[in-house]
């Protein structure tokens, strides 16, 4: 077998020698045709109840993928927004017949993976166990037991979420863009509130779901390791009883651009940076001969790191850590979304950035290099998508729901490759409407309104317009508020002092020992920090016992080690951590300045400057430090790092937060500070 082995190889190297001598690489090959793509057509049939079920078999594993979804038309919930989404979280949590734990367990144990929501069910098992599987889905779905005491823990999950997010500039930037775009009576407009969600009883969630979760809009598509004949013989026995129900209709309001454009502000006071979004709505639909120009066109101002948007925003100016555009298609209404994070200090310089770029797509025909690399990223895109036997589920329901003909993905690539510069401009033009465009800013209004509102572009003032966070339209902000006379920083560290235990008790501390841990897409991040008053610090973040980062300075040197790379610390940096390395900076922050006063979280704080880097916020009713703002450098990029305190507690007489948030970008790390150790735990071989 081994001397096989080494003769192909051998002749594998002979024979790509002979074509690499015939090869003239001083020639870029011409491009070769569309590959052709071969789809399995979906066998379909048609329960009595109008569900329409599509199988798809593909016997190359021992795999099935199955989902059921409904294409009901968008509808709003009104004052019990939340209802679909309790519900959906509520499906799935047992059944009539089967408890919840036995329910769960016997997915787990068939190695199963069982997903609810308020539109259907998906599953992906082991053929040997798809009967059984499609049998727990459809009891699941169509059976299943709404109880109060779920419905109050789905209630609290989904409220500790709004709580969470009511913090999240980025999340909140995106709901009131869509309230805006679209109007908070629309469907895709309207929002989940606290109120709605503690609104809504026992009888509300069953009756959405007796409304809604009906079978004649509804498709079953299987892909995978099974027989046509058998998925027919299951899906009459599990889903011939669900009953039919006719669906009420809803007349959606009709959606429409702004006059002119302009900045729709909404004020954050604890924004660190500035959310952008410019938008406008259309009517864009799969089926439509510009589908395949636009999401091209999309691709190249702003689909990914090679696009203009990025190029510019990120790379050339160093505004962002990302700026990207999406282009959507929808049976209804679509929008298009430019976006990006940008620094204060750069929000009004990025919202004409945003409008360069989209005038230039629109006015001027797009390169042929560009051009050939959208069309090949979205080729490669395609054809490795059709790896995964959703994909497949994914396009045989898109023919059904979006009336697309039978050979619309066999034909894909032939049609992407058929755009042209000329297209590209001329959708360009039709649905990027950069003069009926909203752009929204969710950002600090004490730091970026007096530059966004002096906005002028091709010789024309932007105007401003300003709304809440419920996208209702407001008056302009007021932000100076009057410092008391003879109000220093000092006297505020002071106040802060007393609030927390008293100076004397905090001079006795020498060093201090924290541990937290944080969820990070599932999985648990620990933080380990130490400091010392002779400002020492170290902070090591690690996750299953493995180090992610280690920052360590020994009140001289620091450096940064992460992913097996060791970086020495700039002068820059070492400034920001020298001031930051004492258990309590504000016992040595002499040249700290206090700047105003400024909301956090809606509590009023003192805004104090500890030097040009860091700024900490303090409560200016309870004296507590509720926040601290750094500024990193990294190259030509510049990050501002905002960390909140709350949940102080006493430990050794002295109050220490017990909760910390930190945000990074869009990512934003809650951090449960598990223990303190005070003049303990810490040495001199911590800092090396």
């Amino acid at each position: 077998m081994i001397n096989k082995i080494s003769a192909l190889a051998i002749l594998f190297l002979f024979v790509t020698g002979i074509q690499a001598q015939q090869i003239d690489r001083s020639t870029q090959p011409e491009a070769g045709p569309a590959p052709k793509i071969n789809l399995s057509k979906p066998e379909t049939f048609t329960l009595k109840n109008g569900l329409k079920v599509m199988v798809v078999e593909n016997h190359k594993l021992p795999r099935v993928t199955m989902s059921l979804s409904m294409d009901n038309p968008p509808h709003t919930e009104g004052d019990k927004s939340g209802a679909s989404v309790i519900m959906g979280g509520l499906l799935g949590e047992g059944t009539k017949d089967i408890p919840k734990d036995k329910f769960n367990e016997e997915i787990d144990y068939l190695g199963a993976y069982v997903n609810f929501n308020s539109k259907g069910a998906s599953a992906n098992t082991l053929s040997k166990y798809f009967p059984r599987v499609m049998e727990l889905m459809a009891k699941g779905a169509l059976n299943p037991n709404f109880t109060q005491e779920e419905l109050e823990k789905e209630k609290e999950r989904s409220l500790e979420n709004l709580k969470v997010s009511e913090k999240d500039v980025a999340q909140n930037a995106r709901r009131i863009s869509r309230a805006l775009a679209y109007g908070t009576d629309h469907p895709y407009g309207e929002f989940i509130t606290k109120e709605t969600v503690s609104n809504l009883a026992l009888q509300d969630i069953k009756d959405y779901y007796s409304t809604y979760f009906v079978p004649q809009n509804a498709y079953l598509v299987v892909v995978g390791d099974v027989k046509t004949k058998e998925v027919k013989k299951l899906a009459k026995k599990y889903f011939n009883d669900w009953n039919k129900k006719e669906l009420s209709k809803q007349q959606m309001p009709e959606v429409n651009n702004v006059a002119e454009t302009q900045v729709n502000f909404i004020d954050f006071p604890n924004a660190v940076q500035s959310e952008i979004q410019v938008t406008n709505t259309f009517k864009l639909k799969k089926a439509d001969e510009d589908y395949f120009p636009a999401i091209i066109a999309n691709k190249i101002l702003g689909g990914g790191g090679e696009a203009r948007l990025f190029l510019n925003l990120r790379e050339d100016k160093g505004y962002t850590y990302g700026a990207y555009s999406s282009t959507g298609d929808d049976k209804y209404v679509a929008r298009f979304i430019a976006s990006a994070s940008v620094r204060n200090a750069v929000t009004d310089s990025a919202v004409v950035a945003f409008l360069d770029e989209l005038h230039r797509i629109r006015n001027e025909k797009v390169s042929a290099e560009e051009l050939k690399n959208a069309k090949a990223k979205y080729t490669g895109d395609f054809v490795l998508a059709l790896e995964q036997p959703s994909t497949i589920a994914q396009y045989a329901l898109n023919i059904e729901t979006d009336n697309l003909p039978e050979d619309f993905y066999e034909t894909y690539l032939k049609k992407i490759n058929a755009v042209t510069a000329e297209d590209i401009q001329r959708v360009a033009q039709k649905y990027f409407k950069v003069d009926n465009a909203r752009i929204v800013v969710v950002g600090k209004g004490s730091e970026v309104l007096e530059n966004l509102e002096k906005l002028t572009y091709n010789g024309k003032k932007i105007p401003v317009k300003y709304f809440d966070k419920n996208a209702n339209p407001v008056d302009k902000p007021e932000y100076k508020k009057e410092l008391a006379p003879g109000l220093t920083a000092q006297k505020v560290f002071e106040d802060y002092m007393k609030a927390i235990g008293g100076k004397e008790a905090v001079k006795n501390i020498e060093s201090i020992h924290m541990t937290a841990s944080a969820q990070l897409q599932g999985q648990q991040l620990d933080l380990d920090t130490k400091a010392t008053t002779s400002g020492k610090s170290s902070s090591i973040v690690s996750m299953a016992g493995n180090v992610m980062q280690k920052q360590i300075f020994d009140g001289e040197n620091g450096y940064v080690e992460g992913r097996g790379q060791k970086m020495p610390m700039n002068e820059e940096q070492l400034k920001t951590v020298k001031a930051e390395s004492h258990p309590f900076p504000e016992l040595i922050a002499e040249t700290a300045e206090l700047t105003g006063i400024e909301k956090v979280n809606d509590e009023e704080a003192y805004v104090v400057q500890m030097n040009e880097n860091v700024t900490t916020y303090y409560s200016v009713d309870r004296g507590l430090k509720l926040r601290t703002v750094q500024t990193v450098k990294q190259g030509p990029q510049t990050m501002t790092i905002p960390i909140d305190y709350s949940e102080y507690k006493e430990v050794n007489g002295v109050k220490f937060p017990h909760a910390i948030s930190q945000s990074m970008g869009a990512m934003t790390l809650n951090f449960e500070v598990s223990n303190y150790e005070i003049n303990d735990g810490v040495s001199d071989s911590d800092f090396e």
